[in-house]
């Protein structure tokens, strides 16, 4: 599953290589170091910044469901980074595949 972890200013800081391979049209790598605004229209950048200050109230605020996606049968979620004292450090974006596994339990072929 992609992953791209932003800081508390909104920077993406990290893009792991399903990221860089699934937003390649964006500017794949290229996008870390920028804003993560720059990758969404005014109403997406509206509600991050609304969950991020929500993220900021209080260290309880940690995860938020942000859509269900038909097509690749997955939820989305953004989910807050904290450290150690739970203070916000940045945030990111977590995707939940819904089919059930498939595969053996404990198969370890």
């Amino acid at each position: 599953m992609p992953v791209v972890i932003c800081d508390i200013n909104n920077t993406i800081i990290y893009m792991n290589p399903s990221a860089v391979k699934r937003y390649e049209k964006k500017g794949g790598a290229s996008l870390v170091g920028g804003s993560i605004f720059s990758c969404h229209n005014e109403e997406s950048n509206s509600i991050i910044k609304a969950v991020v200050s929500w993220f900021s109230e209080n260290s309880e605020n940690n995860r938020v469901f942000t859509f269900h996606n038909e097509k690749e049968n997955k939820d989305v979620y953004m989910i807050a980074l904290r450290d150690d004292n739970g203070k916000l450090i940045g945030y990111y974006e977590k995707h939940e595949c819904r089919n059930t596994e498939t595969s053996p339990r404990y198969n370890m072929d």
